[in-house]
């Protein structure tokens, strides 16, 4: 038996949701009921923030930005292993 389940959700979630179920072939009431099964029988559900840089890993991502656009601090282009030893031994 089954019954409709109405739920508030945010537009662009839904709309995002649905395009990933079509690219899989699947119905997003296929994939709603499997996470709500889930759910149910384990008792458990997991929330995850998005894992965030560090104040000093975004202050050392930011000056190896600016040293990459100015092509400072950049070893050359190496063909073979030979050649990357004698670059780095003389430096």
């Amino acid at each position: 038996m089954k019954t409709v389940l109405n739920v508030k959700i945010e537009r662009d979630v839904k709309i995002k949701a649905q395009k990933t179920a079509a690219k899989l072939g699947l119905p997003l009431s296929l994939v709603v009921g499997e996470q709500l099964r889930r759910f149910a029988a384990e008792e458990v559900i997991t929330f995850a923030a998005p894992k965030r840089m560090s104040k000093k890993l975004e202050r050392w991502v930011a000056e190896a930005e600016r040293d990459l656009k100015r092509g400072k601090n950049l070893s050359p282009t190496f063909h073979s292993g030979v050649e990357m030893d004698r670059y780095l031994d003389a430096v």
